[in-house]
């Protein structure tokens, strides 16, 4: 099997029944083992297909529009198209990705909060008229390069937990949104609708509901100055959850039915991105170095030691990190533990462990703290839930390979593309079956590891 990354050319291999991603896994760890134990990507895009499946069961008939950001690997992005999903871009690349599927402007928005005046020329040149704005600034700037511009009013929400108050937040006051309008009647930029975004690690879902009521409040303002809105974008923040979705819906779908029915003429729309693609890749990563350390530095200040000074504690180093696959660790918690690959007894012991990328950075730490069994380098580490981040993104390392990445689906979630009609003559050129030939019992492919 061969892994792609931003080639035209990848491949999706198709899964006989019975064989599992996890069989796919050990196939690779297998064959990486033996021509040099780079980290990977396994991608069950066929994941995509049931996700979208369920997006159109709950939250139906808000259309999903995909931000490319999360990850723009060519097979997450035709995929996705030919499930007729639009797109989020907030970048020049992220727009030409997008059109090279043959995505019409129409169903692409450009939700960039801090424009670039050189980027905003690229999509009024391309027919991407509908973008996002929250400020003046950021509207003067769209009215001289854009003439035919249609904005969606970003408006703040009151979503900001302990943990997020330090985070960069976007959107506009209510009270700013009359300025907003008047500017933009002066300038004779059309305001076509209003956008904003509940964060996923939002708990209160009533942050929905007076986000809802704000929106409606911006569109009668609207009407005052003339504007014929027409589109309400609730964003993001999907975790990827069925129990999450149906929870969301639940609190919406009331006001959506009152404050935006389907005879006013207003398309809903969000922008799902980790709930599409985070549960569908699993990384695979090797540990390349081993040491052991002091027990209390691996411990929170303030924590006190419980520990057996005679176990020892590893610190093991992998070949990606905060400069390749886990970037987002920079600025939010791993939501992923790591599963050690090869076999032990459930009785072994499990010792203090902590986790780091290659680099030898200070910031390059995976895993602060957590119970493994004692690893060898050459051993695999396996982390589910990998799929949103940085994939297509390049690394700020020099040294970082990008992990190959495999594509895969099962028959039948192919055969689900196939009946609903939507599976394109160019989608199904990057096909082709994966026989999983390696026959090893799994004694003998764990052992392949040491």
């Amino acid at each position: 099997m061969k892994g792609f990354l931003e080639d035209a050319n990848y491949s999706i291999g198709l899964l006989d029944e019975g064989a599992t991603l996890a069989d796919v896994i050990d196939n690779c760890i297998y064959e990486h083992t033996h021509t040099g134990k780079k980290a990977f990507y396994v991608g069950d895009l066929g994941k995509l297909v049931r996700n979208n499946i369920q997006w159109q069961n709950v939250m139906a008939p808000i259309k999903p529009f995909y931000p490319v950001k999360c990850n723009s690997t060519p097979g997450v992005l035709e995929i996705l198209g030919t499930l007729g999903v639009g797109f989020a871009c907030s970048s020049k690349s992220e727009m030409a990705l997008v059109q090279d599927l043959g995505i019409s402007p129409e169903n692409i928005i450009y939700t960039n909060p801090c424009k670039q005046a050189s980027q905003i020329k690229y999509a009024a040149k391309a027919g991407i008229n509908i973008m996002t704005c929250d400020n003046d600034i950021e509207l003067k700037k769209i009215s001289r390069n854009h003439p035919n511009a249609k904005l969606l009013l970003h408006i703040a929400t009151e979503d900001i937990t302990a943990g997020e108050e330090m985070n960069m937040k976007f959107g506009t006051t209510l009270k700013n949104c009359r300025h907003l309008m008047e500017c933009a009647k002066e300038l004779g930029v059309q305001v076509v609708g209003v956008k904003f975004h509940v964060s996923g690690s939002c708990k209160d879902l009533q942050t929905y509901i007076h986000a809802i009521s704000d929106a409606r409040c911006v569109f009668d303002m609207a009407e005052e100055f003339g504007f014929k809105m027409n589109m309400l974008d609730i964003g993001g923040g999907f975790t990827g959850s069925e129990l999450q979705l149906e929870e969301v819906n639940h609190v919406i779908r009331p006001l959506l039915d009152v404050y935006f029915p389907k005879e006013s003429g207003v398309n809903v729309i969000a922008e799902p991105g980790c709930y599409y693609v985070s549960s569908a890749f699993t990384l695979a990563v090797n540990v390349i170095a081993k040491k052991t350390v002091e027990y209390d530095k691996l411990l929170p200040s303030g924590v006190e030691q419980t520990r057996n000074d005679d176990e020892p504690v590893f610190t093991y180093y992998i070949n990606d990190g905060v400069y390749g696959s886990f970037a987002s660790k920079l600025s939010e918690k791993l939501n992923t533990i790591p599963e050690v690959h090869k076999k032990y007894k459930e009785d072994e012991p499990l010792f203090a462990s902590s986790l780091w990328g290659p680099s030898c950075d200070e910031l390059d730490q995976i895993v602060e703290k957590c119970l493994l069994p004692e690893l060898s380098v050459g051993d695999w580490l396996i982390f589910d839930n990998m799929g949103s981040g940085t994939l297509g993104e390049q690394s700020a390392f020099n040294d970082y390979q990008r992990p190959l990445i495999y594509y895969m689906m099962s028959f039948s979630d192919w055969d689900e593309m196939q009946d609903a009609g939507i599976a394109s003559d160019t989608l199904m050129k990057n096909f082709f079956f994966v026989p999983l030939c390696i026959q090893l019992s799994p004694e003998e492919r764990f052992s392949t590891a040491a």
